[in-house]
């Protein structure tokens, strides 16, 4: 077959298991068999993702990046830095891979592989925070720290159980954070112990946890931002509303909005992606709709 199309290739080797090395050959033959030209860069280190898309991706006509949420995220990155938003196919090879599953992506490489080259295109909002963008979560309290905290080593050994062992750990050590909280000319004031700022359908690897109807492209984020328990029976409801996303406890609130501000008098560690985000006294979130096209399952396969 002519390969008269270039595909840029951006791989993590050690993304969950490094279950990409022993798919590798499988998956550049499919990007072959669909008429590409593959450049093949596999990511040396933090950042190398985005440098890979500014640098690499001339002339292309697809990229594909292939390893967890950093991995993504730092793709993305790259692809709005670069002002030119090509086709971004995905395939999921992390612990969790909660935007594969909104983006209804399957786990396994080749059929990934394949939807990559001969799905269709789909818009998505990407969400800006405090100038820095995030794929599908932004989120400050209490298990956002796991995802970072938790080594590489023991996510690939451990997998998903690693972020419930690691979480685990935090719920002796909850701290809440008294906010001031803006949005759509609402203001909200509390103390809170977790916040969550999302366009995905899954997070840490629980469906539905961000709500009933939730659409990639409709220009809204799904906000959720939990109160201080006042004692454990309080806290055992809030992990039960949350996996059964029952938000109508009072301790929870829940919202949809395009920008909010959220303002604290300490700094707060915020994740983006599940990587750290820095600690800061007021952050400031939009959404851009629809600002990335990516490569997902045809809704009408021939």
């Amino acid at each position: 077959m002519a390969q008269d199309k270039k595909l840029l290739f951006i791989y993590n080797p050690h993304a969950g298991k490094e279950r990409i090395r022993s798919h590798l050959i499988d998956v550049i033959d499919v990007f072959s068999q669909a008429g590409y030209e593959v450049i093949a860069h596999p990511t040396r280190g933090p950042g190398d993702a985005t440098e890979a898309v500014l640098h690499r991706s001339a002339g292309c006509s697809l990229v594909v990046c292939c390893g967890g949420d950093g991995t993504l995220d730092e793709t993305v990155n790259g692809m709005l830095e670069a002002n030119e938003i090509l086709p971004l196919g995905y395939i999921p090879a992390g612990s969790t891979n909660d935007f594969a599953v909104s983006l209804g992506i399957p786990a396994r490489m080749v059929p990934a592989a394949k939807i990559a080259v001969r799905g269709e295109d789909f818009r998505c909002d990407v969400g800006e925070m405090n100038d820095a963008l995030f794929v599908y979560t932004a989120a400050f309290g209490l298990f956002t720290r796991t995802s970072y905290r938790t080594g590489q080593r023991m996510k690939n050994v451990l997998g998903h159980a690693a972020y419930l062992l690691q979480g685990a750990t935090e719920l002796t050590d909850i701290r809440s954070y008294r906010m001031r909280v803006t949005h759509d000319g609402e203001e909200i004031k509390g103390n809170f112990i977790y916040g969550m700022v999302t366009n995905s359908v899954s997070i840490g690897g629980f469906r539905e946890i961000t709500g009933k109807n939730v659409r990639l492209d409709d220009g809204v984020f799904e906000v959720t931002l939990i109160k201080m328990p006042k004692n454990p029976v309080e806290l055992s409801s809030i992990v039960t509303a949350l996996v059964s996303r029952s938000l109508h406890s009072e301790l929870m609130i829940s919202f949809k909005t395009a920008q909010l501000t959220l303002e604290c008098a300490e700094e707060v560690a915020w994740t983006r992606d599940g990587e750290f985000g820095g600690a800061h006294k007021r952050v400031e979130i939009v959404n851009h709709r629809q600002a990335i096209v990516f490569r997902v399952p045809k809704k009408n396969p021939s």
